[in-house]
């Protein structure tokens, strides 16, 4: 038996009141974050429907893209990224969620391959404005998505953030009104975004109300990680 249909169910019902209960009618995809899992586990949620995997680490990604190609899996890169490792980040995913600064984005539009659609990018924020956290400030995201918009092997699709981790429902909710004011911002700037990347397992449905589009979540789907030494 396939022990992943029951937690995706109920992650998507869970999605679906929190969108009742602000009025939404809209969609909000699931992204299944699949960092330290393994590749069988992924392949385990991908026949129980789920298609959208996140990913943090370049190396063990490819590893686990190259079991898995007979999924029509849609690769999605989450994590910090390294100058280092853009090349691979560009020829191996759809979407990248966390470009916090242009030259990332120079690189990875310099190594897009050509005959790939467009790189998919989303801006990553740091909207709590934590020392330790990647990110852009909300004053220098405008010069990031002009640099972005002007590449055309990347498609700048919307706002990432990673608010800080808390328990405090109305916190929640302000730290993601805060990105989703950014996201606006950018559209008011003429901007055609339609992605707004928020709220993991702890907070997603927080972040629903306030607008998430997408919402990354892990050890609800897959439980506790095992993490080795990964890059």
């Amino acid at each position: 038996m396939n022990t992943f249909y029951d937690s995706l169910q109920a992650i998507h019902a869970r999605i679906a009141q929190a969108k009742a209960q602000v009025g939404r009618n809209d969609t909000v995809q699931l992204c299944a974050v699949s960092k330290a899992q393994s590749a069988e586990k992924i392949r385990l949620a991908f026949e129980a429907g789920q298609t959208i995997f996140g990913e943090n680490y370049v190396q063990e990604a490819i590893a686990k893209q190259s079991l898995l190609q007979d999924c029509a899996i849609e690769w999605h890169f989450i994590g910090p990224i390294q100058s280092n490792k853009t090349q691979l980040i560009a020829q191996h995913f759809a979407w990248v969620h966390s470009v916090d600064r242009i030259k990332i984005a120079e690189r990875l539009a310099n190594s897009r391959p050509t005959g790939m659609p467009p790189l998919n990018v989303c801006i990553q924020i740091n909207s709590s404005e934590e020392a330790t956290k990647s990110g852009t400030g909300v004053e220098e995201m405008f010069a990031l998505a002009q640099t972005i918009t002007s590449m055309p092997t990347l498609k700048l699709r919307g706002v990432m953030a990673i608010p800080a981790p808390t328990p405090d429902k109305t916190l929640q909710h302000q730290q993601f009104r805060r990105v989703h004011e950014a996201f606006t911002m950018l559209q008011q700037q003429g901007y055609a975004l339609d992605t707004l990347s928020i709220g993991m397992s702890d907070d997603f449905e927080a972040a629903i109300a306030e607008g998430a589009t997408i919402v990354r979540i892990g050890s609800a789907i897959f439980g506790t990680r095992q993490y080795a030494t990964l890059t």
